[in-house]
């Protein structure tokens, strides 16, 4: 039987349809149970046929799952898994305490101390790198970063990647507020379909922050477009995301 800290992450995977589109046709969810607590996960389309569930159990003990989908390949799908105590430096993720403090799941206490890079995950792979050493060197544990790309002032570059599907004209010239208002006629995304690959090396970032504890403060909606982003983006989300 599969094991999982408490505070980790339970990955389900599962092999489906990848013809039509499985973002928008296919429909997947897992209910968690553990004694009389009961989750219901959704669950996403990874690329390339594969689909996911993830989960990250507060409970120490016997678990269940099974699968709910509108794909047979998908549906009714069951296992058990044991979570067991969490260690080292495992506190899970940070919630509010006594309404005006921070703490983790555990207890420990949390004083944030950040700073900004709002597209670093998004620049090319040695900036990147780059970031992660100069974290490594400092004492901050919180960075705020959004999960789209940023254009503005001395942060021009077309990222290696996009979240959708599709691409978009670059601009040649330095940045002017113009920029920020996107012609219809040149966005050429299908934002009915994700692009699986940003949001993995997205994860892989994350996993890089937690490993250094560091959490990710992420910006889902911001201003700063070039790309016409931010119009299929409904509501501001500002969160702190801890992956252990």
């Amino acid at each position: 039987m599969t094991t999982t800290e408490q505070w980790q992450t339970f990955e389900l995977i599962l092999s489906g349809p990848s013809t039509g589109n499985p973002f928008t046709e296919t429909t997947l969810f897992a209910i968690f149970e553990n004694a009389n607590k009961k989750i219901k996960i959704r669950g996403f389309y990874d690329g390339e046929g594969v689909y996911k569930v993830r989960f990250m159990p507060n409970r120490i003990g016997e678990w269940h799952y099974v699968t709910q989908s509108n794909v047979t390949a998908l549906d009714k799908t069951e296992g058990d898994f044991t979570v067991s105590a969490a260690t080292a430096d495992n506190h899970g993720p940070v919630v509010v305490s006594n309404r005006t403090s921070f703490a983790y799941a555990d207890g420990t206490p949390y004083a944030p101390v950040g700073t900004t890079a709002y597209a670093w995950a998004v620049q090319d792979e040695a900036t990147q790198q780059q970031t992660l050493n100069t974290l490594r060197a400092n004492n901050f544990n919180k960075i705020r970063m959004t999960v789209f790309p940023k254009y503005y002032d001395y942060n021009t570059k077309e990222p290696q990647q996009y979240p959708y599907v599709g691409d978009m004209p670059q601009s040649t010239h330095p940045f002017t507020n113009d920029d920020w208002a996107v012609k219809q006629e040149d966005i050429r995304f299908d934002f009915s379909r994700f692009n699986p690959q940003y949001f993995q090396h997205l994860e892989q970032r994350i996993k890089d922050l937690d490993a250094l504890g560091i959490q990710a403060d992420l910006i889902l909606f911001h201003p700063y477009d070039h790309w016409a982003l931010p119009g299929w983006v409904s509501t501001l989300t500002i969160y702190i995301c801890n992956i252990s």
